[in-house]
């Protein structure tokens, strides 16, 4: 994990890699060295090799920020044994491989939000009844379970879809699925900001009822510049202060980094 930074006003955010490890060595060649490399999260799986874009991310060392998506913390319950490996996963060279627990525990280090330069970095999302300030402490809140030594404990009551509406006065493991809910799984909610996870489609395809979570009318981080990642089917896209990154390399498409603050991107195909 980056633990002493020097921090740049010139940087570049790189959208969802996914085990995509040759587009990365691809697209990082095209970053200046003196730039640091924020990373959206879902570092892993899907892709043909995890470990070559973990090795190549911590090799950045204190130029690289990440913060965790659903994919990262999915690897970390298998792991754990409180979830099960799905059929698209390719996981296994990390789970294999003989340091897999000096990676789990680099991978568990890093928060779910990273604020810097006045850009928030999230993979998903950010519930609209947040603040900054409220995005940050529940991204605190729930990286200081997850970095825990009992973190394997934690795991087993982190996972699933309920609650799916924030309430301040949630407790326990309620509160910490919703926080990582929020921040690693959410694309649509309604009004009031309760979360949908069954949608995964195009912007015109959003069913009735639901709104991307960029577009929530009362949103308090409308004035904030926000980049993330996740919604693939979204792909490269500008509204409301928010940049989304993934691009879909993991599906054959490009991946993608934006540049900070002229706003300039690079793209690199997923296959040559």
């Amino acid at each position: 994990m980056n633990t002493s930074r020097n921090t740049s006003p010139n940087f570049y955010v790189i959208g969802d890699v996914q085990g995509c490890s040759d587009a990365l060595t691809r697209l990082l060649v095209q970053i200046p060295v003196d730039a640091d490399v924020w990373f959206c999260g879902d570092l892993i799986n899907r892709g043909p090799d995890n470990l070559g874009v973990l090795r190549q991310v911590r090799d950045l060392g204190v130029r690289a920020r990440v913060v965790l998506g659903n994919h990262d913390i999915h690897l970390l319950g298998v792991a754990a044994g409180v979830r099960e490996a799905g059929r698209l996963d390719s996981i296994s060279d990390i789970l294999n491989c003989p340091e897999r627990d000096a990676w789990l525990d680099w991978l568990r280090q890093w928060p779910l939000a990273h604020y810097e330069q006045g850009v928030l970095l999230v993979h998903a999302g950010v519930l609209p009844q947040w603040s900054l300030a409220q995005t940050l402490k529940y991204s605190q809140e729930a990286q200081q379970i997850l970095s825990a030594d009992d973190y394997v404990e934690q795991l087993k009551t982190l996972f699933g879809s309920s609650p799916n509406r924030w309430k301040n006065t949630l407790r326990g493991a309620e509160r910490t699925r919703a926080i990582i809910n929020a921040f690693t799984r959410i694309r649509v909610c309604d009004a009031q900001g309760a979360m949908d996870f069954q949608f995964k489609g195009e912007l015109p395809d959003v069913p009735e009822g639901l709104i991307p979570w960029f577009r929530v009318p009362s949103r308090k981080t409308v004035n904030q510049p926000i980049i993330y990642g996740h919604w693939s089917a979204l792909g490269l896209h500008y509204e409301n202060n928010t940049v989304c990154l993934d691009t879909g390399c993991v599906w054959g498409l490009e991946l993608t980094a934006y540049h900070y603050p002229s706003g300039e991107t690079i793209s690199v195909p997923a296959m040559l």
